[in-house]
């Protein structure tokens, strides 16, 4: 025992052959500052590669006070599941998880370290600039962000990656979620906890191609908004209280101009005009009670996360001798 902390590294890995020896190698360069101050594991993660990452990763060596742990997942279960992997295998007082493409900047890790030492329980990446960024990506993601913390109650910082530290306590809250289709960085902003940022510029990838693809990269959307707010549940309910009041407010308008008042505007609105705002009005009704529905399905979802009503960062306890001790 030598009362370091430790620090689990946390990479996933999928179809990174032609780099993941360069990341391994400039990321153990990067460490070997602090294994004064830490003991050290690196876990990758491999996520069902086809390529010959895992051959790859296992001739890797470790490096002076920096352990390897490879877990090799029986197939491609996805980036968010293979995180989930390596955060639960991990026995680090913190976990700093990076992607191994080389685009998270390893210089920026001991700014990670200074923020957790100084208190922060949860330290997040947030991009400032991605080289060679699509411009679809770019802008799609600029809209997910602002449309996501208009339409829920869930602020998501544009930018924030998966480049990011998490205490002991948090690694252990997070272990006990249980939903399947997560999104790993939500969660960890769900938990809560004492949060800090650190802000980078991307690096360019050094080989091979992105593996988020515009369809996963939508996915990963639909899976956030799903994850973490109820709102599509509720869209048909809003779209039908906007079809109710605007049958009403047009078959009040048509009422007063034709019936009452003997069409003085010379619309001479038609039967069937007056019945497309009759099924107008049916339409709002149908799509306000699957709403209503919604708002039950909503419930049952929550129950289905089965995430904890509450999550304790520390308990104090004070006796009548007036000592306190902390949990």
């Amino acid at each position: 025992m030598t009362g370091l902390k430790t620090l689990s590294i946390i990479s996933p890995v999928y179809n990174e052959q032609d780099g993941i020896e360069w990341f391994h190698k400039e990321l153990c360069l990067s460490l070997k500052k602090f294994i004064k101050c830490y003991e050290i594991e690196i876990i990758y993660i491999n996520d069902g590669s086809s390529d010959g990452s895992l051959s790859k990763l296992q001739s890797l060596q470790p490096s002076n006070g920096i352990n390897i742990k490879l877990i090799d997942l029986s197939r491609n279960f996805g980036k968010e599941a293979a995180l989930s992997a390596g955060i639960a295998n991990a026995s680090g007082d913190a976990a700093l998880t990076i992607d191994s493409d080389g685009q998270h900047p390893f210089k920026q890790i001991s700014k990670f370290l200074k923020k957790w030492e100084d208190g922060a329980e949860v330290v997040v990446g947030v991009r400032r600039t991605n080289k060679k960024e699509g411009i679809v990506k770019k802008y799609g993601s600029k809209i997910f962000y602002k449309l996501f913390n208009k339409l829920t109650n869930t602020t998501l910082i544009p930018g924030s990656t998966d480049f990011r530290l998490i205490d002991r306590k948090v690694i252990d809250e997070f272990i006990k979620l249980e939903e399947r289709n997560r999104i790993t960085r939500g969660l960890i902003d769900w938990l809560g906890f004492n949060r800090e940022y650190v802000y980078f510029d991307a690096n360019e990838r050094q080989f091979g191609t992105a593996g988020y693809t515009f369809k996963k990269l939508a996915e990963l959307a639909v899976n956030t908004f799903v994850s973490l707010s109820a709102v599509p549940l509720f869209m048909s309910g809003y779209i039908g209280v906007l079809f109710i009041f605007l049958s009403l407010a047009s078959s009040l308008f048509i009422f007063i101009e034709q019936f009452l008042l003997g069409d003085p505007m010379h619309i001479a609105i038609s039967g069937s005009a007056i019945l497309g705002f009759l099924t107008l009005f049916l339409i709002g009704i149908v799509l306000t009670a699957q709403g209503l529905m919604g708002v039950y399905i909503s419930r049952l979802l929550a129950e289905g996360q089965n995430r904890p009503l509450y999550v304790i960062r520390k308990e104090t306890e004070v006796n009548s001798n007036l000592n306190s001790s902390i949990k």
